[in-house]
C-alpha cells in the first residue's frame, strides 16, 4: 500500500493554490494538508502541518520565497522543497537549488509535471524540468560567466528586491536586517555588477529575465 504524501502549498495567490489543490486531489497518493499565503505563515504553520513536501512560490510579498526556503531548512533541515515559480530564467533555479530546494518547476509546466515533480522530490531526488536543465548546462559550458553568479545568496535576494523598487528601509524590515547592512549589500552589489545607480540595477535584472520590463 502506497503511503500518502502530505503536501503544503505556499503561494500568495489563493486562486493558484486552489488550482494546484484541484490538480493534486486527482491522485491517490498526494494530499494537500496545508495552504499558506506567505513565507511568514508557512514558518508558523510548518510544525503543525508536518508536510512531506513543501511546494513553494518564489515571488511573494513579505520575506519572499528564497528567504522562506532558507529559514525552513535552517529550522527543519530534512524538509523537502519543490520551488514552483513563474520565473523561467536560469538564475532563480540555480539560487533555489543552491539554497537547498530539491526541485524547480515553472508554473507554465505545472499542469503537466507537478505531480511527478512532487513524487521525485518526496523520494529525495532532484527535479528540474528538461528545458531549464539544458539551458543551465549550456550556460555553464559556453558562457564566460554571468556577473550575477558573483553575488552571494543574500546579495542576490537584495538585488532582486531593489530591482523591483523596494527601498533600503523596506528590505531591511522584511529581511530583519539593519538599514546599514542592506546599504553595505547594495554597495557590494553595485561593485560586482558594475552598476552606478538603481536604474542600472533594474536594467540588469530585466536583461537577465529576473523581472518584467
Amino acid at each position: 500500500m502506497n503511503q500518502t504524501l502530505r503536501i503544503m502549498l505556499v503561494d500568495d495567490h489563493a486562486v493558484v493554490r486552489m488550482g494546484f489543490r484541484l490538480l493534486l486531489d486527482t491522485t491517490n497518493d498526494l494530499r494537500v494538508v496545508g495552504e499558506c499565503g506567505s513565507g511568514e505563515e508557512a514558518l508558523k504553520c510548518f510544525a503543525e502541518v508536518a508536510p512531506d513536501v513543501v511546494v513553494l512560490d518564489l515571488s511573494m510579498g513579505g520575506m519572499g520565497g528564497l528567504e522562506t526556503l532558507s529559514r525552513l531548512l535552517a529550522k527543519w533541515p530534512a524538509v523537502r522543497v519543490l520551488v514552483l515559480s513563474a520565473h523561467e530564467d536560469t538564475a532563480h533555479p540555480r539560487r533555489a537549488l543552491a539554497a537547498g530546494a530539491l526541485g524547480y518547476l515553472t508554473k507554465r509546466s505545472a499542469a503537466d509535471a507537478l505531480i511527478e515533480a512532487i513524487r521525485q522530490v518526496a523520494a529525495g531526488k532532484l527535479f528540474l524540468e528538461p528545458a531549464l536543465a539544458q539551458e543551465i548546462v549550456v550556460e555553464q559550458v559556453g558562457s564566460q560567466g554571468n556577473p550575477l553568479e558573483a553575488l552571494s545568496a543574500r546579495e542576490f535576494e537584495v538585488f532582486v528586491m531593489l530591482a523591483r523598487g523596494k527601498s533600503v528601509a523596506d528590505i531591511a524590515e522584511v529581511l530583519f536586517l539593519s538599514p546599514r547592512t542592506v546599504g553595505t549589500h547594495l554597495y557590494n552589489i553595485k561593485q560586482k555588477l558594475g552598476a552606478g545607480n538603481s536604474a542600472e540595477l533594474t536594467l540588469i535584472a530585466i536583461r537577465n529575465g529576473l523581472i518584467d520590463a
